[in-house]
């Protein structure tokens, strides 16, 4: 239920805003980014015209200053993902506000996957799409689904969600570890980010189990298809729903009408749909290579584990 997504807001002990409350739609593609490139800005241009005009108004160049995104940004970014040439990375950041959390955000990592650079076999490319919780308390979950949902539909993804989240593109929660902490601890239904990190060594794994999560090819296979899922979660909540025009290759399951955020304090449980669905993906889980939640324990990796194994019963 929407009364169970609090408000969230972090700040460093400085007060400097870091991070907010909302809805992460991400996909990992274990493609090289010229095979994604126009699949992704149709994508983008969908999740622009689901949202406020004016809600993008920011962009990092290759600096990373932030330049306005008018007109002349917007033929910028178009060049970026379009026409960006073998073997230069894609990595495009689009923000509400370049100097607070901003609840509207595009983040993009691409990389060609057969560069000689350093690159190996379990590396993708990633995306993520969030939405401030106003907006699903606004337009209702139904909405926000069939927003994922269209999102995906575009998408070449191995793996993806649409989750309740903390909302910090790139990370920068990193600067209020002790405030991250103690959320994490909290609400276990909170998702936390890191899209560059993750994308590095997710392959075709899973990163977990989610309100909303996107199962492709190999990894919907290695699972043992529709049909396993459909034995595995035989839940009224759930829904498993094919995506054309590769039916049968791409699957959206739906856990729940709204997101959960688990409160702890409130003596919560995760529901059983999601620990069962975590327990069919836990041989699945991608293992993180870099410790990027330094704040879990003084870099305690076994710490991280537990945590992206959480719904593992």
């Amino acid at each position: 239920m929407n009364q169970h997504l609090p408000i969230l807001r972090v700040q460093t002990a400085r007060g400097y805003p870091v991070a907010r409350d909302g809805i992460v739609i991400c996909f990992f593609m274990h493609r090289s980014h010229g095979a994604v490139a126009h699949a992704l800005w149709r994508a983008l241009q969908t999740y622009r015209r689901a949202i406020l005009p004016q809600a993008l108004s920011w962009y990092a160049d290759d600096n990373g200053d932030w330049q306005p995104l008018d007109e002349k940004g917007w033929k910028h970014i178009r060049e970026e993902i379009l026409e960006r040439r073998w073997p230069a990375a894609c990595h495009i950041d689009l923000e509400e506000h370049c100097d607070a959390p901003s609840g509207y955000n595009f983040e993009y990592d691409g990389l060609w996957l057969d560069a000689p650079l350093f690159y190996d076999q379990d590396t993708t490319c990633a995306v993520t799409f969030t939405l401030p919780t106003e907006y699903m308390v606004e337009h209702g979950p139904a909405h926000v689904r069939a927003l994922a949902l269209e999102l995906a539909r575009e998408l070449p993804f191995s793996f993806g969600y649409a989750s309740f989240a903390l909302v910090a593109p790139d990370g920068r929660w990193f600067a209020a570890p002790n405030t991250i902490g103690a959320l994490r601890d909290r609400y276990p239904g909170l998702d936390i980010y890191k899209l560059r990190e993750t994308s590095k060594d997710i392959g075709t794994n899973a990163r977990g189990a989610y309100w909303l999560t996107f199962l492709g090819l190999p990894l919907l296979g290695r699972l043992g298809g529709l049909e396993v899922l459909r034995r595995r979660l035989p839940f009224p909540e759930v829904s498993l729903q094919t995506l054309p025009p590769l039916e049968g290759e791409r699957v959206l399951v739906t856990l729940s009408e709204w997101p959960e955020a688990i409160d702890t304090e409130q003596h919560e449980r995760p529901s059983p749909q999601l620990l069962a669905l975590g327990h069919l993906l836990e041989p699945h889980l991608h293992e993180e290579r870099s410790n990027w939640f330094y704040f879990l324990n003084n870099n305690d990796r076994q710490d991280m584990r537990r945590w992206i194994r959480r719904f593992c019963p």
